[in-house]
């Protein structure tokens, strides 16, 4: 496979020093939940260091099968899956536009990583999917940001400690409200689809049960075949609280074979914010895409000796971090000049609109991985 990066006759100078300490926080896509990153991910992280996990129940929990909303004698609704105007990693880059990412589904419009909310992001026409991964404790890939499951469902304790069916039974909309930020102090009828899996409360139209579950990542791109899959590979912690760098190796290697079972080769880009993942997953992988590593991208920004992985194809970052601005005009132009192209997380729920995307937009970002669906696709519309 041939990696093509971004031709880019420009050629800039950083401003300044000071925006090499933000590269730091550069690397993948931290959930933009409450203006939090991920080693970034201050506010989601921070509650889960403190938060006390549990075992999961000794009692199995209800089959998938058994949660199902019960059947209506009306006619189905099917859903329309538009097809994406390009299907390969090469084809999206070589877009004549920037591209819209759902940011694990649109996680401010729909409950965060579930296939709901994916499927209604490429209705509202985004480009492609981001999304993070982690193994459960039976080695499944599942798609599933936090460290937990308590921030989503109505469960506690860390996700390699339940086993695929497990996760597949609990209730991933529990939490959601609709907010920018999850907010346990609602009332009851606040979460708006809370008990769809369980089946307490309908689907809504076109969809099942199963699609507001944790779901593997086999189940998200088979639903989604053509569209491209931006893959954050998760890092867990260790007993200590520090980065396990083992686990976040056997993650990339099940993400590898993933990949390759399901003929995704061309259509997956692979980042994380450890640099050994992804070394790792180069290895497993050679010819999917990725975006270079926390290290690679702070060497990047110091002026100092570093050095891109032929597979690697574009940059993704915040526009804020600690206060400094990261995304300016220069540091994108450099990145251009480089042969890169710079997809922009959000790093604050303020940014989450039309008005700021345009913003980025218009400095050069070449996509923006969004938590609103309609606001990125309308920031692409053209203003009067």
């Amino acid at each position: 496979m041939t990696f093509h990066r971004i031709p880019g006759p420009r050629s800039a100078v950083l401003e300044s020093a000071g925006a090499l300490v933000a590269a730091v926080v550069i690397v993948g896509c931290a959930s933009s939940d409450g203006g939090s990153a991920d080693t970034t991910s201050v506010a989601t992280d921070a509650s889960e260091a403190t938060s006390t996990s549990t075992a999961p129940p000794e009692t199995a929990p209800p089959t998938v099968a058994s949660t199902i909303a019960p059947t209506t004698t009306e006619e189905p609704v099917t859903l329309s899956i538009p097809a994406p105007e390009a299907s390969t990693v090469a084809e999206l880059l070589a877009l004549d536009r920037p591209v819209t990412l759902a940011h694990a589904g649109g996680d401010f419009d729909g409950p965060h990583s579930t296939l709901f909310a994916f499927t209604e992001a490429v209705i509202a026409g985004i480009d492609a999917l981001e999304m993070d991964v982690r193994l459960s404790s039976d080695g499944v890939l599942m798609v599933h940001h936090d460290e937990t499951v308590d921030r989503t469902t109505e469960a506690s304790g860390r996700v390699d400690e339940f086993t695929a069916e497990e996760l597949a039974a609990l209730d991933n909309a529990y939490w959601f409200s609709g907010d920018t930020w999850v907010d346990k102090s609602l009332p009851d009828a606040s979460y708006i689809y809370r008990g769809v899996r369980s089946g307490q409360q309908s689907a809504p139209d076109g969809y099942s049960a199963d699609d507001f579950a944790i779901a593997t990542f086999r189940e998200v791109a088979e639903r989604f075949p053509e569209h491209v899959l931006d893959v954050e590979i998760k890092i867990p912690d260790d007993p200590d609280g520090e980065p396990d760098l083992d686990a976040a190796t056997k993650i990339a290697q099940a993400l590898a074979v993933e990949i390759a079972e399901l003929n995704r080769t061309d259509s997956v880009i692979a980042v994380s914010f450890a640099d050994e993942a992804l070394a790792a997953f180069r290895t497993f992988s050679p010819d999917v895409a990725t975006s270079p590593g926390t290290d690679t991208l702070t060497a990047w920004y110091a002026g100092a000796e570093h050095e891109f992985a032929p597979q690697d194809v574009v940059f993704q970052a915040p526009p804020f971090f600690d206060g400094l601005e990261v995304l300016t005009a220069e540091t994108i132009d450099r990145a251009r000049a480089d042969g890169f192209g710079i997809w922009a997380w959000m790093d604050d729920s303020a940014q989450e609109t039309a008005e700021f995307y345009r913003e980025l937009i218009a400095r050069g970002i070449d996509g923006i991985i969004a938590s609103r669906n309609s606001e990125a696709v309308a920031a692409l519309t053209p203003t009067e």
